[in-house]
């Protein structure tokens, strides 16, 4: 990631589909990946033929089910992917530590756009706190059961 550049002005991304404007000033992380400038902001990952150029696609990381190592998958070193229930997304990095980087920004992002990571708490409807009767012995617990 070049921390320098993170005050780059760059002309927002347009969606082709929706219309919808993003701001793609201010990344997150950013950097070259598969020969492209990407960069990643809350939960979309834009990605441009130079770091000054206007964004021409844009992966929406809320609806992003994975991220991980795909060395083996593409036959390539530093390579991982970022899948969607319809598309898996090959990405290449120039080193395994850029790679490393990259899939923990990623997977970060992911799981802050999750539902489990907005639930609220459940508060303790009877006040009592102890939870001895959720791994309680019984024959209706599968983990207890021979």
């Amino acid at each position: 990631m070049n921390r320098e550049r993170m005050s780059l002005v760059r002309p927002p991304y347009v969606d082709p589909t929706t219309n919808i404007c993003y701001d793609t000033d201010s990344a997150d992380y950013q950097g070259w990946l598969t020969k492209q400038s990407m960069w990643l902001k809350g939960s979309k990952l834009f990605f441009a033929r130079s770091e000054y150029s206007a964004p021409h696609g844009m992966v929406d990381l809320s609806l992003c089910t994975t991220v991980k190592s795909a060395d083996l998958k593409a036959h390539k070193r530093n390579s991982f992917e970022v899948s969607t229930a319809e598309t898996t997304f090959l990405l290449y990095a120039d080193s395994e530590k850029e790679k490393d980087d990259w899939i923990g920004s990623i997977g970060r992002s992911i799981v802050r756009c999750s539902s489990t990571y907005n639930r609220q708490p459940t508060s303790n409807v009877d006040g009592d706190d102890d939870d001895s009767d959720t791994y309680s012995n019984s024959s209706n617990n599968p983990y207890f059961n021979d």
